[in-house]
């Protein structure tokens, strides 16, 4: 039986990592990017009969789908994800990160998709920003897209800063530390952090035994951006700038409000959804967790050997 795979966002980091490994379990990979410069790049790295290569925005409903008919299982990574950016261009921020989660939700039902599974972010949690705010209604579209569909199940991925994607603090710094001098907003700020081979494998992983309405979250590690920063360059002096508006000192993975609902599965979280009209079992080993929130600050740390080890894959 031939299967196929559609992932959205697809010239960003996680697409490209999660790519190779699409290509082993699928007959078809289906990339839909408006970004056409970044897909060129992509292709000329890994091409393939196998992949059909959309220029597509999930602003844009029947150019959705078209990239899904046909198609069994749909990863949605498109967002803008530039905090900034999404501060100063809210409408934009809704109308990417909300509007299209929305839209990939209708194209995945009336396409008949089997699963469908929306990358999320921890900034979602609490959330202070427009980009947090943008992907919490993300997240409670996709938990609610279940009520609606008959075939398609939708589940959320939400995980914290991978090192070596294209929105970390990572680059930013190496390139800094050219001048002698890197910037810090606070010394106190923490942050999870995970590989985007570690997001990679959860992501498909939970897409492995999803039922439909759970937020899958990986137990990780956190660090001082502080610790993080002198890791990267040792040499260099740090000016510290000040919190940007919303910005936060820790990350949540799971707020307190929802650890009433979260499980403990060992190496995982899953939120259940609280509201369950679509019916059916949702049945994993683990016990509710201890009532509180999971957050970057409280979590074990990453030791300085451990962060340089994960910088010389990224």
């Amino acid at each position: 039986m031939n299967t196929s795979i559609a992932v959205t966002g697809g010239s960003g980091s996680f697409a490209a990592a999660v790519l190779p490994l699409l290509l082993e379990r699928y007959d078809r990979v289906a990339l839909l990017s408006r970004n056409w410069i970044k897909q060129r790049e992509l292709r000329s790295q890994i091409d393939s009969p196998k992949i059909r290569w959309f220029i597509a925005d999930v602003r844009d409903l029947p150019r959705l789908k078209r990239a899904f008919d046909g198609v069994d299982m749909v990863l949605h990574a498109a967002a803008l994800k530039d905090v900034v950016s999404c501060e100063y261009n809210p409408r934009e921020a809704f109308a990417t990160n909300t509007v299209g989660s929305q839209n990939v939700v209708d194209a995945a039902i009336d396409c008949g998709v089997r699963r469908c599974v929306l990358i999320s972010t921890d900034k979602a949690v609490a959330a202070t920003t427009t980009y947090g705010k943008s992907k919490a209604l993300a997240e409670s579209l996709f938990v609610q897209g279940n009520a609606y569909a008959h075939q398609t199940r939708f589940s959320v991925v939400r995980y914290g800063n991978c090192l070596g994607s294209s929105g970390s603090v990572v680059p930013l710094w190496r390139d800094q530390s050219r001048s002698g001098e890197i910037t810090l907003t606070d010394e106190r700020m923490t942050r999870f952090w995970m590989t985007l081979d570690q997001a990679v494998h959860f992501v498909l992983d939970c897409t492995d035994v999803a039922y439909g309405g759970e937020i899958f979250i990986p137990k990780l590690k956190a660090c001082f951006l502080s610790e993080l920063a002198r890791v990267i360059a040792p040499d260099a002096s740090v000016r510290v700038t000040g919190l940007r508006p919303g910005e936060k000192l820790h990350e949540l993975l799971v707020s307190e409000e929802e650890s009433g609902h979260t499980l403990d599965c060992g190496d995982s979280f899953v939120v259940l959804p609280e509201f369950r009209e679509w019916g059916g079992e949702i049945a994993y080993e683990g016990a509710v967790m201890a009532r509180g929130a999971y957050s970057s600050l409280l979590a074990e740390k990453i030791p300085p050997e451990g962060l340089a080890e994960m910088l010389e894959g990224s």
